[in-house]
């Protein structure tokens, strides 16, 4: 062991890492417009910066998100990421305190059993010994369950992992390398000179019973040292480059930048950031229910990373959120997918309407302007009313929720306008999840103006896709409020007079709603109200896709209904009378795909609405209170 040479591969690497990550952060940077340079330079101060640091320690290092919903997965990325860690921090130390010199070069940390064989005999270097032994056990645990996941990956309870590229399968076994060789080097230097603790220096004297272990131990520092130097070199080119660049994106988001709708630097961020852990391919229900493998958001960050053309990825997506939900990096991906569809869009020309047939399938003047799509539009005189109940076009599609919605109000005595009642126009999200924007707008441009003028102080829609956009993209005075939302309204004012259904009931949050929105509690305490609701093995922020979704541009029937038969199992495995929901086209499609009656939840409220004579519950200011109407 006279030559030193072997820490070169070493130090080229990680001089290298350090050297491109920050030229790739400044560029980044550099890219950002002027408000979001000002929100991170800001994001360094005060409580922004100390929120990064504990998500970087949470999520980066312990890796919290992934261990809470699997807790063998959570300690494998644990066991890798904070136990290399504190190999690197305690390693540090241990140089510093123990070697010849003070401040040392990263190489000597790194490398100290080489420089120093016969550490650790006796008192504190010994205690130090044992720690860095255990740690070096803990990572090398971690590693034997990673090395399961990539074959069998049922084992940890996946599904499926993610496939990698060439670079991506050098860089893994490189990494695979590291800690087997610091085990085998720091162990054949124990053996040779009798030192070492519980780990390499059993080891080593095993070893050494049968091994030239001085003639053998350069070979492994030389091994230990290549495969740190290649992993190194090989991050900017492979998935593993999301270790440094998740720090600057977890700076970026806690600074306030956000996605947006154009590419921009922190989109490019989070596709370095990705770690291609496989988390979305498992969650993604279009992969364990209807088979289809490869368009998961983790090929759609890789395609975006790698610059291949991802335009059939992108089309096909539920657009349902789950996968961003279990997001251990917390990438935007539904935004992101939206960006490529728009991009997609750009070069979209406009419709032509060659029958001229507009509203309710009468006559309408031939689409002339190119720079307009729906220009034959009617802009009529709008009903002035308190509340504007706009059904949307699903609704229209389920009239019994319309007629249910109608009994409400009616009994609430609320002095409302039915905005589509005799024909209206979408209100644009579905041209917006298909990436055309302009048209979109112009749907947006025309409602607005009806409610505006209307004088409205509530709208009220019962579509959670309409829902949202009316909530992000319009511009009103009004608020905005789910069905489901104004019911409860309604009852905690004390407007409705409910009776109980004695109903046993499970409840499907709609990805729009829960999900899209957050709105969780509102129709539960609804439902709660009227009925007897029962847990659902999937609900709240991982509730199921009805398969339904309008987000996917390509899915076809067939591949819908096994998505919807599998979600309409799950969520009726507890047998119940009823399973309620809030969104029509979610009723529409489990209602296809279970024997259990599918019932909006205004339906379920409309049902409790009391005769003339009977008895009620009115509920005002979160108070139940029993009434008893005798006529």
């Amino acid at each position: 062991m006279s030559s030193d040479l072997f820490v070169i591969p070493f130090n080229i690497g990680l001089y290298f890492i350090l050297v491109y990550s920050v030229v790739r952060s400044t560029i980044w940077f550099r890219q950002l417009s002027r408000s979001d340079k000002l929100r991170l330079q800001r994001g360094f101060f005060g409580m922004p910066f100390m929120q990064s640091l504990k998500e970087i320690f949470m999520e980066s290092l312990l890796h919290r998100k992934i261990f809470m919903r699997n807790p063998v997965l959570g300690y494998m990325h644990m066991s890798l990421a904070f136990g290399w860690f504190l190999l690197i921090v305690f390693g540090t130390i241990e140089a510093d305190f123990f070697g010849e010199k003070h401040l040392n070069p990263p190489s000597h940390a790194i490398f100290f059993r080489y420089f120093n064989p016969d550490h650790g005999a006796a008192g504190l270097p010994k205690v130090f010994g044992f720690w860095m032994d255990l740690l070096l056990a803990f990572i090398l645990s971690g590693l034997l369950l990673a090395m399961i996941k990539r074959f069998i990956p049922g084992l940890m309870g996946m599904k499926k992992t993610t496939k990698h590229t060439w670079t991506d399968r050098i860089a893994l076994l490189s990494l695979w390398m590291i800690f087997p060789a610091r085990l085998l080097a720091e162990s054949l230097t124990s053996g040779a000179h009798g030192s070492g603790s519980f780990l390499t220096g059993n080891l080593g004297a095993q070893l050494a019973s049968f091994l030239p272990v001085a003639e053998l131990a350069p070979w492994f520092w030389w091994l230990y040292s290549l495969s740190l130097g290649t992993f190194f070199i090989l991050l900017p080119v492979s998935r593993y480059f999301h270790i440094p660049v998740e720090l600057l994106l977890i700076f970026m988001r806690n600074s306030g930048i956000r996605t947006g709708d154009k590419p921009s630097s922190l989109t490019e961020v989070q596709t370095h950031a990705c770690s291609s852990c496989g988390v979305c391919i498992s969650i993604c229900q279009m992969s364990y229910a209807a088979g289809i493998n490869d368009i998961q958001s983790a090929y759609f960050v890789k395609g975006l990373r790698n610059g291949k053309d991802i335009a059939a990825i992108t089309a096909n997506c539920l657009m349902c959120g789950r996968c961003e939900e279990v997001c251990p990096v917390g990438i935007e991906l539904g935004p992101m997918r939206m960006i490529e569809r728009r991009q997609g869009e750009r070069e979209f020309k406009p419709m032509r309407f060659i029958d001229g047939y507009g509203l309710n399938g009468k006559k309408a003047p031939v689409e002339k302007d190119p720079t307009q799509s729906y220009g034959y539009l009617v802009r009529n005189e709008p009903v002035k009313a308190d509340v504007i109940f706009f059904a949307g076009c699903m609704t229209h599609l389920t009239p019994s929720v319309i007629i249910a919605m109608k009994k409400i109000m009616d009994s609430a005595g609320v002095r409302y306008h039915f905005m589509d009642e005799n024909g209206g126009v979408c209100c644009g999200r579905p041209l917006m999840l298909a990436g055309r924007d302009r048209e979109a707008r112009e749907l947006i441009n025309y409602n607005s103006d009806i409610i505006w003028r209307s004088g409205a102080g509530i709208l009220v829609t019962s579509c959670p896709i309409c829902y949202k956009i009316f909530n992000e993209s319009y511009y009103l005075d009004t608020r905005v409020m789910h069905h489901s939302e104004f019911i409860n309204h309604l009852i905690e004012e004390g407007s409705l007079r409910l009776g109980y259904l004695h109903r046993k009931v499970v409840y499907h949050d709609p990805c729009e709603l829960g999900r899209g929105s957050g709105i969780y509690d509102e129709p539960r305490e609804v439902i709660s109200y009227v009925a007897d609701l029962q847990p659902a093995t999937q609900e709240g922020s991982m509730s199921l896709c009805c398969g339904g979704s309008l987000g996917n541009l390509t899915l076809s029937s067939g591949k819908r209904a096994l998505i919807a038969a599998d979600a309409a199992k799950i969520l009726t495995s507890s047998a119940p009378d009823e399973l309620i929901t809030a969104c029509p086209l979610c009723k529409k499609t489990l209602g296809q795909a279970t024997e259990t009656k599918v019932a909006d939840i205004a339906e379920l409220v409309a049902a409790a609405l009391p005769g003339p004579k009977g008895r009620a519950r009115v509920r005002t200011k979160k108070t139940l209170v029993r009434v008893h109407d005798n006529g």
